[in-house]
């Protein structure tokens, strides 16, 4: 489940390697110093598992095809996929935000864009254990979330 959140093995080992945790909170910041801590070729592990996010298929053709060529254009640049957390953001928000987030990040250099990819993968891990806790938690024996 660790490696569903950040698809960095040394970050999931870090992370599980002090659990049980007694709460979210605790999970979280032990997750936060985890990404802190990751090198480069731990964080291009994890870049290379990641999908740029897509839109509600329910979204007009014109989005779709103007956020792929948006996603292409970055991945040529920088050769990962465009990562970024959306969490507490409403769906209508995402197209603005990625374009938006893809435009500004483009003129990036390769070192500040990796460096604003590490945040946002930061980020998105929390988003993704706090979605696995509250959706599907798994108490041990007293009751702590794992």
């Amino acid at each position: 489940m660790l490696l569903a959140c950040c698809a960095s093995r040394r970050w999931a080992l870090r992370v599980a390697a002090h659990r049980p945790y007694p709460d979210l909170d605790a999970l979280l910041a032990a997750a936060d110093e985890a990404s802190y801590d990751l090198a480069h070729d731990d964080l291009t592990e994890a870049l290379a598992d990641e999908r740029s996010p897509g839109l509600d298929p329910t979204a007009p053709s014109a989005a779709h095809t103007a956020l792929r060529a948006a996603h292409a254009a970055y991945e040529s640049r920088f050769g990962h996929a465009f990562v970024i957390c959306l969490a507490g953001r409403r769906p209508t928000e995402h197209l603005n935000e990625m374009l938006g987030g893809i435009r500004v990040r483009m003129t990036n250099e390769q070192d500040e864009e990796r460096a604003i990819a590490a945040e946002e993968l930061r980020r998105l891990a929390r988003a993704r254990l706090t979605h696995l806790l509250t959706n599907h938690p798994e108490p041990d024996t007293a009751g702590a979330p794992r």
